[in-house]
């Protein structure tokens, strides 16, 4: 397989990379049909570089020495944590699962205080084209493409089979600050000042007051932050640029901030653009506190061409298992209720803590709790995040556990706790069964303190039974859907016995969870298409079938065509492998089948696709009628 722009997209699937361009004599038709990483089966854990661990000294007074706190007494200051600090330790975050890396933003920061804090967190950015020197070795060059310790971060992660994803923020840039406010640079060079903005590459509107209107939320300024005017095609051109470049060295994937404050046409353009670059490109932005109930948010993950992070669940979650409010587990399935509303909830990104609230410990110091709140986001639909520091329990109460003090210091890497035990299991187990990240999810027993349910992908199954009571309990369990025999928990070895489907007694001891999988035969071929078909409502016994004009989709004949599966009223997915097509231009459409007489097909004349020789590839379509 050739392709031309780049190399690393042939070869991820069986995680190999490359951090150049290469160009061949063929033409690239291959690279833009070619969609090869599947996110769902990763392990993200999430780093503020800041606070994790100073590989290297020499860094940590350059720039402003002012900003730096030795004796890190100072929450709001930088402690002298970088790249290299991230580079020892990752062999013991692949021995803890994790197959992504999400790391704060990397960018070339001002360096000054405001309201007595520095910008450690990294989100007053300057410079989108340099890496802020406090992370590299002192003297090291930080313009992109001459930094060699960004290079040894990725290349390394990549070498043990982990993604890097990169924290960019695209709405604003600094605010005042000795001041100065909003300037920025292109690779050293001044291309914008707010305070001289003669070329109107920022909005001058005062900050949000009102958090309800959506006009202050666009163009109105966060906490005096300079905000970037979108409309501006020379804003446009440079922020995409600059993001390309980081793509280009390889990283992966792209957590993308504050999204809600910029409109849905710029995300549009701006994810076109870089998956044109990067066909393959995963992205997921914060929606901050979105919540499927609201409207705005499905809308914008269905819409954007990226995913969102999933603060509905993570509400749900920290109510459930760190406040005990009332509902319990109820309050979750809630939220699973409402997953017809996103086109892909498959894909969004779970967490229960994160930078920007307290972490479940200062909510909770009952480490049993926190380990069912991992257990439940490791099992879930969903690609599940996990703040650094979580296998550690790792929690500063200072405050109630508010920023700055949701930020402590990695103090220890240890492999022997139960959760960094749990995560490594589990991470495994979402690699093995992709019942559990690809498939749907069904509630098979729930009250306050108990919670059941089954994930199911063609015939894999993962039946999981969470208990968060401080004592026994014994529930009849009916309809689990795996097959008649004898199961054993994969975390504690209980036996179960399934009789007709049902399993009688099933004692969850307090504060545990039980994990029963079936693991069936995987989809093989020489191209696997992941199709994915939304906006179609079924009803029970019909079923959506694939056809098309080649021998995998049954030459048009209706019986012969491919089933997808069922994960949620707005969603049907399946895996179909193409050996004889591979390689060849193929046309197909969508056709629903009702109690397996009526046919009802797409009202579109075909939709094409150009398989590529190998690898994974995806398609993603409406309904059309």
């Amino acid at each position: 397989m050739t392709l031309t722009s780049y190399t690393g997209i042939t070869n991820a699937a069986a995680g190999f990379y490359t951090s150049h361009q290469t160009e061949t004599k063929d033409s690239n038709w291959e690279f833009l049909f070619t969609r090869a990483i599947e996110f769902r089966q990763e392990t993200i854990y999430f780093i503020i570089v800041d606070r994790f661990l100073d590989g290297d000294d020499s860094n940590n007074q350059v720039v402003n020495p002012n900003l730096y706190d030795s004796y890190r007494h100072y929450w709001g200051n930088n402690l002298g944590e970088d790249i290299k600090g991230i580079m020892e330790k990752e062999d013991n975050l692949k021995g803890l699962g994790i197959t992504a890396i999400w790391i704060s933003p990397l960018f070339e920061q001002v360096e000054s205080l405001q309201f007595d804090n520095a910008p450690m967190h990294g989100y007053w950015t300057k410079d989108f084209k340099r890496i802020n020197p406090r992370f590299l070795p002192e003297g090291e060059e930080n313009s992109l493409f001459k930094c060699t310790a960004l290079n040894r971060l990725v290349n390394q992660a990549h070498h043990l089979g982990i993604k890097i994803i990169l924290d960019i923020v695209c709405n604003h840039s600094s605010p005042d600050v000795s001041g100065e406010k909003g300037k920025l640079y292109d690779d050293g060079v001044l291309i914008a000042d707010y305070y001289h903005d003669t070329n109107n590459w920022y909005y001058h509107n005062p900050e949000i007051t009102d958090w309800e209107n959506e006009y202050q939320l666009l163009y109105y300024e966060m906490a005096g932050l300079a905000t970037f005017n979108e409309s501006n095609i020379n804003y446009r051109n440079y922020i995409k640029s600059a993001i390309k470049q980081w793509l280009d060295i390889g990283i992966d994937a792209l957590r993308i901030d504050t999204v809600k404050h910029m409109p849905l046409w710029f995300w549009q353009e701006f994810m076109g653009d870089l998956k044109t670059h990067r066909p393959d490109l995963f992205a997921f932005g914060e929606w901050g506190f979105s919540n499927p109930k609201d409207g705005k948010s499905p809308q914008f993950a269905n819409d954007s061409g990226m995913s969102i992070l999933d603060f509905g669940l993570s509400g749900a979650i920290r109510e459930c298992l760190a406040k005990n409010a009332s509902g319990g587990f109820q309050l979750v399935q809630d939220v699973f209720n409402l997953d017809y509303l996103y086109n892909t909830a498959t894909e969004l990104i779970t967490f229960f803590d994160n930078h920007d609230m307290p972490r479940f410990g200062s909510l909770n110091p009952d480490g049993n709790a926190l380990r069912l709140a991992v257990m439940l986001i490791m099992t879930c639909r969903g690609i599940p995040c996990i703040y650094y520091g979580t296998e550690q329990y790792l929690h500063n109460d200072t405050n109630g556990g508010e920023d700055p003090y949701n930020r402590p210091m990695m103090e220890k890497w240890d492999t022997d706790t139960p959760i960094y035990q749990d995560l490594a299991k589990l991470s495994k187990l979402r690699r093995i069964n992709p019942a559990i990240s690809l498939g749907s999810q069904v509630e098979k027993y729930i009250n306050e303190d108990i919670y059941c349910f089954l994930r199911r992908y063609r015939d894999f199954r993962c039946l999981v039974c969470f208990n968060k009571s401080y004592y026994s309990q014994t529930i009849q369990l009916q309809n689990t859907e795996l097959p008649d025999g004898e199961y054993y928990c994969m975390l504690t070895q209980t036996k179960i016995e399934v009789i007709n489907g049902n399993v009688s007694n099933l004692t969850l001891p307090p504060q545990s969870v039980l994990i029963f999988n079936y693991i069936g035969e995987k989809v093989k071929g020489k191209t696997i298409m992941r199709v994915q078909i939304n906006g179609i409502k079924t009803q029970l016994g019909e079923s959506i079938i694939v056809i098309g004009d080649c021998p995998e989709l049954g030459n048009w004949d209706i019986n012969k065509g491919y089933t997808l599966e069922y994960i949620n009223p707005n969603t049907w997915f399946g895996e179909i492998p193409f050996n004889e097509t591979a390689g060849k231009a193929i046309a197909y459409k969508y056709a629903l089948v009702k109690n397996n007489q009526e046919v009802i097909r797409e009202e579109i004349s075909v939709r094409r696709w150009i398989l590529a020789h190998d690898g994974i590839a995806k398609w993603v379509d409406i309904w059309q009628r």
